[in-house]
């Protein structure tokens, strides 16, 4: 069998530890802080409390993904050490960075003609993603070859579902997501929207729900409709929040409390510095295995 790795982009928002305990490799997205470039490290260089703690004073962000040379020389590093390669990227409908990614691998082809790169395009991002990538790693623990999880991931990324809801529409505001008008009514309003992946890997409104509590109970009844064996539900769950760990708490609990068969606790992470630089703080994202996305 060959050897190989299981590879993502810092953008599926898992712990470092998280990363090291399940072996998947990880390249860093970049993001600037009011000007000063850093690399989206897990808060390893900049904590994420002192992260959202500074764009709620006004400081400016930007992103930038993984660029091809990037990638080459990520990718070669593995296959040097005369290992293939299966490397997953943050969704093509919010980022570019798996055209980089597919670059990178036909820069190395003739190089290295006897290595393999596998390039996936998630179509999920944050924990989402991450959770992917967790369950990958265990299928590759019960001895799945790479060309086995190649075919498994294209065959069931679309089954892992993506629930947002934020509440805090200043930066959607400013990132156009919502317009100042719609923006200003629904903070007036105590309007949560409530968004989702949908098939192409495009972050979609769905519902307009009023009030903190309501959007809590709101999305759980997303994941009662959706996942897999409804309340027998036997997968894990994860959640990742943007400064707002309490709510995201109380959908943990709600979900351990309608989920009994649940593998695990809920895991609630951090979002990242590249998503969250264009969530803000206040989104609460919600993930779990269920039917197939279509829409």
């Amino acid at each position: 069998m060959s050897k190989f790795i299981l590879s993502c982009c810092s953008t599926a928002d898992l712990t470092k530890e998280h990363f090291e305990k399940i072996n998947v490799r990880y390249i860093c997205f970049h993001y600037e802080l009011d000007g000063v470039e850093h690399a989206d490290d897990l808060g390893q260089s900049i904590p994420f409390d002192e992260f959202y703690k500074k764009m709620a004073e006004g400081a400016m962000t930007k992103t930038s993904q993984v660029n091809a040379e990037e990638y080459k020389e990520y990718f070669e590093g593995f296959l040097k050490e005369g290992y293939d390669v299966l490397h997953v990227c943050l969704s093509s409908g919010i980022s570019g960075t798996v055209n980089s990614a597919n670059i990178a691998r036909d820069m190395l082809a003739d190089e290295y003609p006897d290595r393999k790169i596998y390039v996936v395009d998630s179509l999920g991002a944050s924990s989402g993603y991450g959770l992917i990538m967790d369950t990958l790693a265990s299928l590759r623990d019960e001895g799945k070859t790479i060309d086995e999880l190649y075919s498994w991931v294209e065959e069931h990324k679309l089954e892992l579902h993506h629930w947002f809801f934020s509440t805090d529409l200043t930066f959607y505001i400013r990132g156009g997501r919502i317009s100042k008008t719609a923006g200003a009514i629904g903070s007036i309003l105590n309007i949560c929207p409530l968004l989702n992946m949908d098939n192409l890997g495009r972050l979609i409104p769905r519902y307009k729900i009023r009030g903190r509590k309501k959007v809590i109970t709101e999305i759980v009844k997303r994941m009662e409709e959706n996942a897999q064996d409804g309340h027998d539900y036997s997968g894990k769950c994860f959640i990742s929040q943007s400064a707002c760990y309490e709510d995201a708490r109380a959908v943990a609990d709600l979900v351990e409390a309608k989920f009994p068969k649940l593998n695990g606790r809920v895991e609630i992470n951090s979002i990242g510095t590249t998503i969250g630089s264009h969530t803000g703080p206040g989104t609460v994202a919600l993930f779990f295995w269920g039917g197939m996305r279509t829409e």
